[in-house]
Order: C-alpha cells, then sequence, then structure tokens
C-alpha cells in the first residue's frame, strides 16, 4: 500500500528546481493502490520528429515510482534509489498530455518494483514501464 497522508500540493512542491519541473509533470491522484501523474506533451517533451520522446516517458516512468517509494518509507532512516527503469513504447503521441499510472508490484524490505502504464487523452496505450527501487539505510 502506498502512503497516502501526503497531499498532492506538497508532494508536487518537490517538483520545483527539478527535471521533473522542467517537463511539466504533476501529480494528479495518490491512492492506497495507485499514483497517477500527468505530462504534457509538447516543446519540452518531443523528440525532433515531433512525437512524445522516449526519454521523456522514461522519466514520468522514474518519477512516479520513486515519489511512490519516497512517500512509502521513513526518509530519516532510508534512502531511495532507482537502480532500473525500462519502458515499451507502444504507440506515438504529438499534442495533448499523457497519464502515468504506477502500481506496486513488491514492495519489499530492500527493493520496490513499480509497474507504469503510460496513456493519452483517450486512454491509450502509449507505453508501459518498470522501475526498480533500491531502498538503503541511511
Amino acid at each position: 500500500m502506498i502512503n497516502t497522508n501526503i497531499s498532492l500540493k506538497d508532494i508536487n512542491s518537490f517538483n520545483r528546481n527539478t527535471l521533473m519541473e522542467h517537463l511539466g509533470i504533476e501529480f494528479i491522484e495518490l491512492t492506497e493502490d495507485f499514483i497517477i501523474a500527468k505530462m504534457p506533451v509538447d516543446e519540452r517533451t518531443h523528440q525532433p520528429l515531433g512525437l512524445l520522446h522516449g526519454g521523456a516517458t522514461a522519466a514520468l516512468i522514474e518519477s512516479i515510482g520513486s515519489l511512490g517509494s519516497a512517500i512509502s518509507v521513513d526518509l530519516k532512516t532510508k534512502q531511495i534509489v532507482g537502480i532500473e527503469v525500462n519502458a515499451n513504447h507502444i504507440r506515438g503521441v504529438k499534442t495533448g498530455f499523457v497519464f502515468g499510472k504506477g502500481k506496486f508490484v513488491h514492495k519489499g524490505k530492500t527493493t520496490h518494483i513499480w509497474q507504469v502504464d503510460i496513456t493519452d487523452d483517450k486512454e491509450n496505450l502509449i507505453a508501459t514501464g518498470r522501475l526498480t527501487v533500491l531502498i538503503k539505510n541511511l
């Protein structure tokens, strides 16, 4: 389960002066079972042919999983580090927003695994990916 004792406003304040802010990533829903964030598909996230850049998609996947792990551990005693991210790109998108929905696949003491599906405004699957997070003692 995901810790929901933090507001979306506080979560989004963590994005200031980061890649997430530059890419326009915003967390929009947080439940015990999943996290949803949105990201614009525009000049910040395009590749040269005008499609959503795969690296931006991977950044969205890592942002969702990392945030989920960060709010699910005690950061006074633990540190989280993403150690592997992958993405399978299924469909291109040129405009609008994409939405990433992340869920725990595994929540262990030393590793977390996140599954994140990326959809467009019409709920078409754009990409799917996984993030593995290492949980370290400080």
